[in-house]
């Protein structure tokens, strides 16, 4: 293989050592400043379309971590981070949020965090639900055991971070559900996740009971097929007493208390409530 054709494998950046540990020999090295290779410092060899997060990471001689790693690993983050999160046990270098405490191996290749100090950072770094949600989707995709972020918590004098550990509901299927549960709790709205109705079908809260309230991602009604299910589903529930209401993540997100205020002018009309 071609030192530049490793470097791509690489993310497009590398220090002089990893490419040496790779088998390449020093000449095939001084040869990458031919191939429109740049070197921002002495040793470290980078493309031009070289992604950010991984150049300061090297630069600083560090590992990505916390919001910055969500992309990496596929993590639920609404939002990418303005500044680089990176994880490093000294303190030089300016421009980016450090993390300092690095409990696991990290990526053996790239300059990366391992997922579960990636889950600890994030709890002590980022508030809710930003935090609850990047945990909870690593938990569900990557098995990261609760207990351990607690354990590893205990005593870092995080309780904050334990608290919404301790709240966390791993049913939630994607960010949006994890949001609306943050919304729900923060306005005091009581509600069961992930109810399997008969008839009906699972649905993502029931509130009360009567009320359910239905959160749709990205690929809602992508097909006809789709289409005919959900309106199916709506009808089994009114049918079956139920008043339904469903959100987009746009409606979560930006337009809380219509949804609070939605939801609670639908309970005020379930039957036997008086006016």
């Amino acid at each position: 293989m071609e030192p530049i054709n490793y470097l791509v494998q690489l993310g497009g950046v590398a220090r002089t050592a990893q490419l040496l540990a790779a088998g390449f020999s020093r000449t095939d090295i001084a040869h990458l400043a031919n191939k429109a290779v740049k070197q921002p410092r002495r040793g470290i060899f980078m493309l031009p379309d070289c992604r950010p997060d991984l150049a300061a990471a090297i630069r600083h001689n560090a590992r990505i971590t916390c919001a910055s790693a969500a992309g990496h690993y596929g993590l639920w983050l609404r939002e990418p981070p303005g500044q680089h999160h990176l994880a490093c046990n000294h303190g030089h270098g300016t421009g980016f949020i450090r993390h300092r405490t690095v409990r696991f191996e990290g990526h053996p290749s790239l300059p990366l965090a391992a997922i579960e100090d990636v889950v600890l950072h994030a709890m002590s770094c980022l508030a809710p639900p930003a935090s609850t949600a990047l945990a909870t989707s690593a938990i569900r995709l990557y098995g990261v055991p609760l207990e351990l972020l607690k354990d590893q918590l205990a005593g870092d004098r995080s309780g904050p971070a334990l608290k919404a550990l301790n709240q966390l509901d791993l049913r939630a299927e994607s960010i949006v559900e994890v949001d609306a549960q943050y919304v729900f709790n923060a306005n005091g709205i009581g509600f069961e996740t992930q109810v399997q109705l008969p008839g009906i079908g699972r649905v993502d809260f029931l509130i009360e009971g009567y009320l359910i309230v239905e959160v749709d991602g990205f690929a809602f009604h992508s097909s006809r097929e789709a289409l005919r299910r959900d309106l199916g589903r709506n009808n089994a529930s009114t049918l079956s007493g139920f008043a339904v209401l469903r959100y987009m993540p746009e409606h979560i997100w930006f337009e809380p208390e219509r949804v609070v205020a939605e939801i609670r002018a639908a309970l005020s009309r379930r039957p036997g409530v008086a006016g």
